[in-house]
């Protein structure tokens, strides 16, 4: 009789392997980490050169293709964000 062996967490090996480098994260989690509405992160792509650029998840070019962002590029925008806070003031 085969015996059941408890599932390994999923959570807990990748915690070991996670790089937030090569970490890509989708149009979704960029608002949330950003706070930035869908409409305003195409305005910065458009605008301002310090925002992520995305990288492409498909070899289409057309409109609407699957693109992802750079997990630290995106924190790091975050970083400079607030950093500039404290400039302003």
């Amino acid at each position: 009789m085969d015996t059941i062996r408890p599932h390994r967490s999923l959570s807990a090996s990748a915690s070991q392997t996670f790089d937030p480098s090569i970490t890509l994260i989708r149009m979704p989690d960029l608002e949330a980490i950003t706070g930035l509405a869908r409409p305003t992160v195409y305005k910065r792509l458009k605008d301002d050169p310090t925002f992520p650029r995305p990288v492409p998840l498909s070899n289409s070019k057309s409109r609407g293709s699957p693109v992802g962002f750079v997990l630290a590029e995106v924190q790091e925008w975050v970083r400079q964000r607030i950093a500039l806070r404290g400039e302003a003031a």
